[in-house]
């Protein structure tokens, strides 16, 4: 096996661990789109969970992310990334220590994109860790989902666009990241609050938040109707359909979908299209 092939591997190897949800849609895309997305995934994976590390101090966490987002602007120097990490390699996971691995299987002309959206995220994220992630407004709230998902929906619609020529509409693409992420937040709801984190803008109740999610949900299937290459259409509708039922389960009391639902689902949008 190449060292190329050996790192791709590698990397769906940590994807699956990180994320089952999303590492069902990748694997379903064409090698080039999978080697693109499974990259981005990994890079924002990667400074996520130094978002969310319950180990670090708040000031090492934003020195983190906004020394990381400073060399993401540049040509990535791994070097001065692992130097910067090396304090902390004993309690930060593979996903992290490994960026620069990450950014090397993403095909040279979506680089740019990948980097300029991972390194608008990190700052983003560093902004919410000062603010100790103080939710007070939906405007509030409206910022930190932007930050850490719409971005992902506005990176994908800037990929389809180079791959295929595919034109989304960039606030739907936001609506699109904006909604699968308040579904993981109601779904975490009550362990973010053990760590003293609180999304909920004043005033509202879960109720409000069920509904915002809906209102995302919602606008994201605009997004998915205006794409026509069979292949993103896929990878779109997998993500938007399990947050939708995930919502369903919620509101009916459960935590979560079972992993029978889960492929009962998949199996239906891959026979679907």
């Amino acid at each position: 096996m190449s060292p190329e092939a050996k790192l791709l591997k590698e990397a769906m190897h940590v994807l699956k661990l990180t994320s089952r949800t999303f590492y069902i849609p990748i694997k379903l895309l064409n090698p080039t789109l999978r080697n693109i997305v499974g990259s981005a995934y990994l890079c924002m994976r990667a400074i996520d969970e130094i978002e969310d590390h319950e180990e670090l101090h708040s000031d090492t966490k934003q020195h983190l992310l906004r020394t990381t987002s400073k060399l993401l602007q540049t040509n990535f120097d791994n070097v001065a990334y692992k130097q910067l990490l090396q304090p902390y390699e004993n309690v930060l996971p593979e996903v992290t220590l490994r960026l620069g691995d990450w950014l090397s299987i993403c095909p040279s002309v979506f680089l740019d994109k990948v980097q300029e959206s991972t390194s608008l995220m990190a700052d983003g994220m560093a902004k919410w860790v000062e603010k100790d992630w103080l939710v007070k407004t939906k405007e509030d709230l409206d910022e930190y989902t932007y930050y850490v998902a719409g971005l992902v929906g506005v990176m994908l619609s800037d990929i389809w666009q180079l791959f295929d020529g595919t034109k989304t509409d960039r606030e739907l693409a936001i609506a699109y990241g904006r909604g699968l992420q308040v579904v993981n937040m109601l779904r975490n709801q009550e362990e973010d609050a053990n760590r003293g984190v609180h999304f909920i803008p004043d005033g509202w109740t879960r109720a409000d938040m069920f509904q915002y999610a809906e209102l995302n949900l919602h606008q994201a299937e605009g997004y998915i109707e205006s794409i026509k290459t069979k292949n993103i259409l896929l990878f779109c509708k997998i993500p938007h359909t399990l947050a939708k039922r995930t919502l369903n389960a919620l509101t009916g009391g459960k935590e979560k979908m079972n992993r029978n639902e889960v492929e009962m689902t998949v199996n239906e949008i891959v026979k679907s299209l």
